[in-house]
C-alpha cells in the first residue's frame, strides 16, 4: 500500500511539473547520482534475490529511460574529478557494478556496447582466478532452489538439526548456520565448493547444470581483459570480498586485488567499492595509504561536493522498483521522500 502511495505521489509530481524543475534545477546540477548493479541475471536469479539481481529487459529499461531524460552519464574518474571542480553536466550520473560475475559480460556488456554508455565494475578477483561458483552467493541460491524440501544439517555440519526452507527467515538462518561452520572449519576453496555440491544433491538441485551455465562465477581473466579493451573501467573491489578490521590485512586485499587487475587490464586501479557496502571509519586513512581516490559504499543518496570522497553514496537499483520511482532518482526528486533501507543480507552475494 506504501508503494502505491508513493508511486502515485511521484506520478503527481510528474504530471504538475515538479520533477522536470527539479531535473533542470541548481540543485540537482551540483549532485552526482551514482547507479549501483550487481548481476544482470542468466536465468532465474532475479526471482531469487531482486536487490541483487535485476533481468537483462529491466536493465535495458532503465538505459532507455537514462537516454530519453538526456541524462550526463560520466564515467566514474571524470564524475568525480568534476563533482568537487563543481564543474558537473546537467543531470548528472554514473553506473557502477559490483563483484563481477559472469552474468556481466553475458548480459550486462552486450546492452552496455549498444547504448554506449560508459561503466565502472567494482571486481573481486579470488573467484576470476579459482572457477567455481561464489560460495555464500551460490548457497544462498540452492536453499532458495530447494526451498521445497526439508534440510538435514546432521548431513552437513553435522548438527541434529532438520529444517524447512520456506521462508526467506529459514533460508537466511540455515545461510548463517553453514557460513558458521566454513568459517569454524577454515574450509579451504576446495572444500566449501564441496559442500556446496553436497548441499545441491539434497536439495534434488543439479549442480553439474549450474556450473555447466556458470550460475554465481566470477569472471574470467580473459573475459575482464575483452570488457578492458571494451571500455569497461576495472576498479577496486578487495581480491577476497572481505575487508579486514587489522590494517596490514586489509591493505594485503587491496594489494592483492590490485595486483590482479593490473595483470588483467595492465592498468592501475584507483576507485575503490566497500563489499557488501560494509565500512569503518578506520578503513578511510588505510585508503589513503593505499593510493585509493574514490570510494562508494551502499547507503542510499547523491553525492555532493560535501561527500567524503571515501564515503560516496549509490543508488542501488534493484527489481521491484518502477519505472516512476526510477525516474524519480535520475530527477532527483527522490531525495525529498522517505527512503527504504535495503538490508546488507541480500547484498552480501560476493563473499568467498
Amino acid at each position: 500500500m506504501l508503494k502505491k502511495l508513493k508511486q502515485a505521489a511521484l506520478k503527481s509530481l510528474k504530471t504538475a511539473g515538479v520533477s522536470t524543475l527539479v531535473h533542470n534545477s541548481r540543485w540537482r546540477r551540483e549532485r552526482l547520482l551514482i547507479l549501483a548493479y550487481h548481476g544482470i541475471a542468466l536465468n532465474d536469479e532475479h526471482l531469487f534475490n531482486g536487490s541483487q539481481f535485476i533481468s537483462a529487459d529491466l536493465f535495458r529499461d532503465r538505459l532507455e529511460l537514462l537516454r530519453r531524460s538526456k541524462c550526463a552519464v560520466l564515467p566514474l574518474g571524470e564524475a568525480v574529478e568534476r563533482l568537487y571542480r563543481n564543474d558537473l553536466p546537467d543531470r548528472a550520473v554514473t553506473i557502477t557494478f559490483d563483484d563481477g560475475l559472469s552474468d556481466f559480460y553475458r548480459r550486462a556488456f552486450p546492452l552496455i556496447r549498444e547504448f554506449e554508455v560508459p561503466v565502472t565494475l567494482y571486481l573481486t578477483t579470488f573467484y576470476s582466478h579459482y572457477q567455481r561458483p561464489v560460495f555464500d552467493l551460490m548457497c544462498s541460491y540452492l536453499l532458495w532452489k530447494g526451498r521445497g524440501h526439508a534440510l538435514d544439517l546432521k548431513k552437513l555440519t553435522g548438527q541434529d538439526l532438520k529444517t524447512n526452507l520456506q521462508t526467506l527467515d529459514e533460508r537466511e538462518d540455515v545461510l548463517g548456520q553453514i557460513h558458521a561452520f566454513a568459517s569454524g572449519q577454515k574450509l579451504s576453496a576446495d572444500e566449501k565448493d564441496a559442500f556446496a555440491a553436497s548441499l545441491a544433491a539434497q536439495l534434488d538441485v543439479d549442480y553439474d547444470a549450474l556450473l555447466e551455465q556458470r550460475l554465481m562465477h566470477n569472471l574470467t581473466a580473459d573475459e575482464v581483459g575483452i570488457l578492458n579493451a571494451g571500455g569497461i573501467d576495472v576498479q577496486l573491489h578487495t581480491h577476497r570480498h572481505r575487508t579486514p578490521l587489522d590494517r596490514q590485512l586489509f591493505l594485503r586485499e587491496i594489494e592483492d586485488n590490485r595486483q590482479s587487475i593490473r595483470e588483467m587490464t595492465e592498468k592501475n586501479p584507483t576507485h575503490f567499492c566497500y563489499p557488501s557496502g560494509v565500512y569503518d571509519q578506520k578503513f578511510l586513512p588505510w585508503l589513503r595509504e593505499a593510493g585509493v581516490v574514490s570510494a562508494t559504499t551502499c547507503e542510499s543518496g547523491f553525492a555532493s561536493r560535501s561527500s567524503n570522497e571515501l564515503l560516496l553514496p549509490r543508488f542501488l537499483d534493484n527489481a521491484t522498483m518502477s519505472p516512476i520511482e526510477f525516474e524519480s532518482w535520475l530527477t532527483g526528486i527522490s531525495a525529498a521522500l522517505p527512503q527504504r533501507r535495503v538490508g546488507m543480507r541480500a547484498l552480501a552475494g560476493g563473499t568467498s
